[in-house]
């Protein structure tokens, strides 16, 4: 079992940054591949960063590649991410994920096995 709590939303103007946090619990941290996604009010949740158990193969989507960074570090069982230029299309709740095993459906929710209860961002033109 697996439990995953985020950190780091806010309230922040149009281009400035913001960096999530997402601390994990459990030994096999640092087997999981790691997730964000998030989800604005009206929308299906989306898929924002992926990462593998290693720290390589990070994966974006277009809306977001350039201006996030997802990382880890697996000693302290936390996964980040690191937000810059935001836009206020960029407002939603945020979630982390974990799953198992990395698979080439990374962007799917589907593939993720636990879930954070979710941190809100805010940009405001």
């Amino acid at each position: 079992q697996v439990q995953l709590v985020e950190s780091g939303g806010g309230l922040v103007q149009a281009g400035g940054s913001l960096r999530l946090s997402c601390a994990a619990s459990g030994r096999t941290f640092n087997t999981y591949a790691m997730g964000w996604f998030r989800q604005a009010p009206g929308k299906e949740r989306e898929f924002v960063a992926a990462i593998r158990w290693s720290g390589l193969s990070l994966n974006y989507p277009d809306s977001v590649k350039g201006r996030f960074t997802i990382s880890r570090d697996n000693a302290k069982n936390t996964v980040y991410l690191q937000m810059s230029s935001l836009k206020p299309e960029d407002t939603a709740v945020y979630y982390c994920a974990a799953a198992t095993s990395y698979s080439d459906t990374y962007y799917k929710s589907q593939t993720y096995n636990y879930w954070g209860q979710g941190t809100q961002v805010t940009v405001s033109s």
